[in-house]
């Protein structure tokens, strides 16, 4: 498969309405904020293991889309099956003597795990594969405006032993976003692309992915998540045509109330209703004067 040989920046929005996007288990689960402007924050973490899911799900038992980090896997005996089969022995914590060897390993992984591939890995565990930069990167979402977590109360209608049924039921506490429309940034880097064999078969899986990752991650704490839209500037070469940061300013969001819209932060909008829904946000993209070499891709 060809390797992508374009470099890629992309803006992701996503939306979450009573629920909890990204808990903090540091914090008993809150919903994670920046405590000085009261935004909510994603990990990337959170978002590559919903992409991972997916593809686990969208392709099974496809060779060359196997995940290598999913729940309850033992890493050193995934990298124990590129030795194998590459009719290697380990040794500990080494990589093999012959660079042909080690490189040979480090390959097999990225040619059989997707998100070795696409994210990367360190693998210089007790059975040493060797280090892979990834080409697909993502930043920390941060909601577009401050986020007001909520905690209520849930009670336990039942007991674990017979000793304890006359007893009080417990109680309990749930965190939750009444509505919050998070932005992501990422970045496809064409020349490690090359490197760990992504290609545009791989591309094609990743627009998927952040399209439905969150239709196969539905919980009682994240009923009601959704992918809105995901705007991606490709470049007609592999370094790049243009600055990432002066792209993402092209992209902006504003309230929007009755057909009116103005900036976030406007205090026009002081007396407009709290932002319950997507449908309380336009997104803009400026699309004049692009720098030459760019084009604007809308996955969905």
């Amino acid at each position: 498969m060809t390797a992508v040989t374009n470099r890629y920046d992309f803006v992701l929005f996503f939306d979450v309405e009573n629920g909890n996007p990204n808990g903090d288990p540091d914090a008993g689960n809150l919903p994670r904020m920046d405590p000085e402007t009261s935004q909510g924050l994603v990990t990337d973490v959170s978002l590559k293991r919903k992409l991972r899911n997916y593809v686990a799900e969208a392709k099974g038992d496809t060779p060359g889309h196997a995940i290598y980090m999913q729940d309850g896997a033992v890493l050193n005996r995934q990298h124990a099956l590129a030795y194998d089969a590459a009719g290697l022995k380990s040794e500990s914590k080494k990589k093999p003597k012959k660079v042909e060897d080690a490189e040979a390993i480090t390959a097999w992984m990225c040619a059989n795990f997707w998100d070795i591939r696409t994210f990367g890995a360190v693998m210089t565990t007790e059975v040493n594969a060797g280090q892979v930069r990834g080409p697909v990167q993502l930043t920390f979402a941060r909601s577009v405006e401050p986020i007001m977590p909520l905690e209520v109360s849930i009670t336990r209608s039942s007991v674990t032993n017979e000793k304890d049924v006359e007893k009080e039921r417990t109680m309990g506490r749930k965190h939750l976003v009444p509505y919050g429309l998070y932005r992501a940034h990422g970045f496809i880097n064409a020349n490690l692309a090359g490197r760990t064999g992504f290609s545009e078969d791989d591309l094609g899986l990743l627009w998927d992915g952040f399209r439905d990752m969150f239709e196969h991650d539905r919980s009682a704490a994240r009923g009601m998540m959704a992918a809105r839209r995901l705007i991606a500037f490709r470049h007609d070469s592999a370094l790049g045509n243009a600055q990432a940061h002066k792209l993402f300013d092209r992209v902006t969001v504003q309230r929007a109330h009755k057909g009116d819209t103005l900036p976030i932060g406007d205090d026009r909008t002081h007396n407009w209703p709290v932002a319950r829904a997507f449908t309380d946000y336009a997104i803009r993209l400026d699309e004049t004067d692009l720098p030459e070499g760019i084009t604007i891709v809308d996955p969905f």
